[in-house]
Formats: structure tokens, C-alpha cells, sequence
């Protein structure tokens, strides 16, 4: 809207200083007559802005003039809960919204959002995985906004994989750069990359007034670890090693640790354990500590010419 755009002009000018009319119509995305137009609007409404020719010209509000529109949209106030992750807010198709609201405090609080930004980012992947495809995922926010129910066709783990289901989604949660997806009944979870198929719809569905994402996404991520962690491993740590969810430690004489770990098998045990090198002992189960043993002999083999000293 015309309106929007020009208090859009007003903040950049306030928090930027002065710009040419090819640096507005690059940061509103219209076109340069466009913002032509708009600086005469508001020159004829009163609003004490000039522009100066020449290479380092560009257009300046007077000094000492600010402007108080500064008010967030409701939209924007949404958005601006995302300001600290840019990259899932416009997979949300929120990046244009999220962008205004940052304009508005920067306008506002121009020193307070010049600190927080240079002391704090969010950088919500992982680092050894690539982003997973979500083409449904703005479809999906849209009907977590609007309460409105979605059928999907959906693929999980086990037989049969492919699934048809009625979703009523609650709420989304960004985890280790992966999407997921709250909904209804149940609640239960869903992993937005698995969605093969998605049918939105105008059908609204009641929200339940007592449920809490933050409270039951901390319940799900426990029932999840009990779930995967139902074996137990006895193992010797190195001075200083510690183990998340280790119980019962015991120290020796040598200054090692023993403690018992949950985990979720011995094969996943197994790539877990050699990943800490020298710093582990398994003792118990014997299965996973042959099962370590041999591929260390085999790694001993492969690498002794090298403990050797010898040449590539």
C-alpha cells in the first residue's frame, strides 16, 4: 500500500540518513519514478525532506526532524518474535513483515537495536546437515495462524510409509534446523519435510485454550529420549571427560571415571563411543566392546605403517 511505503521512506531516511532515490526504490522493491512520486507526496504533505543533486546527492529529512509512525502492525509484532532467526522467518513468508518491524525499532530505538544486533545472532542449523526441503512449509504456517485444518499425505518411518492425515495444526517448531509440526488430535508430531502432499482448507478447527507448545514440546523431546535410550552401556572416562545423561559415577584409582550411560544400540553406540577416541573404555555390554575392539584392530592395521613413522 501506498501509505505503508511512504512511512517506509520517512524511517529509512530517519535511521540511514540520506539515501538516492535508487537506494529507496532498491530497499521498497518498486520501481525509481515510483519513489519519485512518493517524495513528492510527502513534500506536499509538509514533511521537510530535500534532495540534493550531484554524484554524492540524495535525498535527507531535515536535521533534528523525526518522525513518530513508528507503530507496529500486528502482523509485525509477529514477525518481530523471529527477528533473532531471519532465515526460518522468511521461510515462514514472513521476511517482508519481519523487515518492517526491525525498520519501526530501529527507528524507535535506534541505539538499543544497533547493541542487540552486534552482540547477539541466532544461527538455528546444524552444522553438518543440509537444510531440508520445506515447500509446504509457509502452507503450514498459514494454517497454524488462521486455525484452519490441513489434509496431507504424509511419510514416515515404518510400514506402510505413505499415510493419509487430517491435521489440526497447533503450533511449529524449529529443532537442530529441521521443521516440525504440532497438530491435532492427539497432539501429535509431525516432521514438515515429510510431507509429500498438502490440501489447505477453510474448514477452522478450535485451538485448545490450555495447551502450551514451549510445555509440550519439553514433554515430547523426554518421551523421545526414554523411547531412544533403552540400553545401557558401563563405560571409563578419561580425566576431565564427561558424558550427557551419565549416571552412577564412580572414580578409580587412576583418575578415570565410571559411570553408566543409556543408549539407543549397539551399532549407534558403537559410532557414538569411537567418535571420543582414547577417552573411553566400554566395559559393558561385551557385544559393543568387541564390537569396538575389532574395528580399532582393523583401524590399527590400516594406520600402522604411519605409528610407525613410515612414509605415504
Amino acid at each position: 500500500m501506498k501509505s505503508s511505503r511512504l512511512v517506509s521512506i520517512l524511517l529509512l531516511l530517519q535511521t540511514r540518513g540520506r539515501l538516492t532515490a535508487a537506494q529507496l526504490a532498491e530497499e521498497l522493491e518498486v520501481s525509481v519514478r515510483t519513489v519519485y512520486r512518493d517524495v513528492e507526496a510527502l513534500s506536499a504533505a509538509g514533511v521537510p525532506l530535500y534532495g540534493d543533486a550531484g554524484h554524492a546527492g540524495g535525498y535527507r529529512l531535515l536535521d533534528g526532524y523525526r518522525t513518530r509512525l513508528t507503530g507496529l502492525t500486528a502482523d509485525e509484532a509477529e514477525a518481530l518474535f523471529l527477528a533473532g532467526v531471519p532465515g526460518p522467518a522468511a521461510e515462514l513468508g514472513l521476511g517482508s513483515l519481519l523487515a518492517a518491524a526491525e525498520l519501526k525499532v530501529r527507528a524507535a530505538l535506534p541505539v538499543q537495536a544497533d547493541r542487540i544486533s552486534a552482540r547477539f545472532h541466532l544461527d538455528a542449523p546444524g552444522w553438518y546437515t543440509d537444510a531440508d526441503e520445506t515447500p509446504f512449509l509457509p502452507a503450514v504456517a498459514d494454517a497454524v495462524w488462521n486455525s484452519r485444518v490441513l489434509h496431507v499425505r504424509y511419510r514416515r518411518w515404518r510400514e506402510p510409509t505413505d499415510v493419509e492425515r487430517r491435521l489440526e495444526p497447533y503450533g511449529l517448531v524449529l529443532k537442530a534446523g529441521r521443521w516440525y509440526v504440532v497438530a491435532g488430535p492427539g497432539p501429535r508430531t509431525f516432521r514438515v519435510d515429510q510431507i509429500l502432499e498438502l490440501t489447505a482448507t477453510t474448514q477452522e478447527f478450535e485451538r485448545p485454550g490450555d495447551f502450551d507448545l514451549a510445555a509440550y514440546w519439553a514433554g515430547y523431546q523426554r518421551d523421545f529420549q526414554d523411547r531412544l535410550h533403552r540400553g545401557e552401556a558401563v563405560v571409563r572416562l578419561a580425566p576431565g571427560r564427561t558424558l550427557p545423561r551419565a549416571r552412577d559415577p564412580r572414580a578409580e584409582e587412576d583418575g578415570w571415571t565410571r559411570v553408566t550411560v543409556p543408549i539407543e544400540s549397539v551399532d549407534h553406540a558403537h559410532a557414538e563411543f569411537l567418535r571420543l577416541g582414547t577417552d573411553v573404555e566400554v566395559l559393558h555390554p561385551a557385544e559393543l566392546r568387541r564390537k569396538i575392539a575389532r574395528t580399532v584392530a582393523e583401524l590399527a592395521e590400516r594406520y600402522g605403517n604411519f605409528a610407525d613413522g613410515g612414509d605415504d
